[in-house]
């Protein structure tokens, strides 16, 4: 009976709740940023806007296409759940179906064509707070859209890899920190259905950790910018 009356006089509260999560589950959506496998585009403690509706309309909480709104464009930042465990990731479309990849020297090679690579520059990066490295920043020309990347000389990783066709309704997908990303090089190509929505929007930022410990301060100058 008590049971029965709180339900019952909370009934808006728990409708608003219901409709709340069905929006985030299938209309927008935020995702704080964990890692720096998007450097320098986001950065850990940004929050992004990510629209679920710029590709397909699914059966809220499933994989489930209902309907086919838009095709994916290469550039365009995403969030997936990965083909490899499932856990969610933020990529940068580089590939698209039909596609041929290739990367040498970390250098991305496109249907034959090797990228562009321009203003390239050393900076100072963090790897870990106390672990200073140095990386070379540039931005690399995709057909149709330049972005900024970010690549680290000193750290091991996965620069070269064989030319691969993308297959049908599945996508190609790269961190803009190339040499730290757990990207298509080792999770493969992304099924459409595992594509969840396109970020647009940094929502808001902050530092997360300082050299005096835990502590959290507006990064102002990122709330509300586009990404590229």
């Amino acid at each position: 009976m008590n049971l029965r009356r709180t339900l019952r006089e909370n009934r808006g509260f728990l409708l608003f709740l219901l409709g709340f999560g069905l929006f985030r589950t299938a209309v927008a959506d935020w995702n704080p940023i964990p890692s720096a496998s998007m450097r320098p585009t986001l950065l850990e403690g940004d929050v992004v806007l990510v629209n679920r509706l710029a590709y397909d309309l699914k059966l809220p909480l499933t994989d489930v296409v209902l309907l086919p709104l838009a095709e994916p464009q290469r550039g365009d930042i995403v969030t997936l759940s990965s083909p490899a465990g499932g856990t969610r990731l933020i990529k940068r479309i580089v590939g698209l179906p039909g596609d041929r990849i290739a990367m040498q020297g970390g250098v991305l090679i496109l249907n034959g064509q090797p990228l562009a690579y321009t203003d390239r520059r050393t900076v100072g990066e963090q790897l870990a707070p106390g672990w200073p490295v140095a990386a070379v920043r540039a931005t690399e020309q995709l057909p149709g859209h330049s972005h900024a990347v970010q690549f680290l000389p000193g750290v091991t990783a996965r620069r070269d890899f064989a030319e691969r066709t993308v297959p049908a309704d599945e996508f190609f997908l790269l961190g803009d920190n190339r040499d730290n990303s757990e990207d298509s090089r080792y999770i493969g190509t992304v099924p459409r259905e595992k594509l969840i929505g396109r970020a647009h929007h940094v929502l808001v930022a902050a530092d997360w950790l300082g050299e005096d410990g835990w502590r959290m301060a507006p990064r102002w100058g990122r709330w509300f910018t586009a990404l590229r």
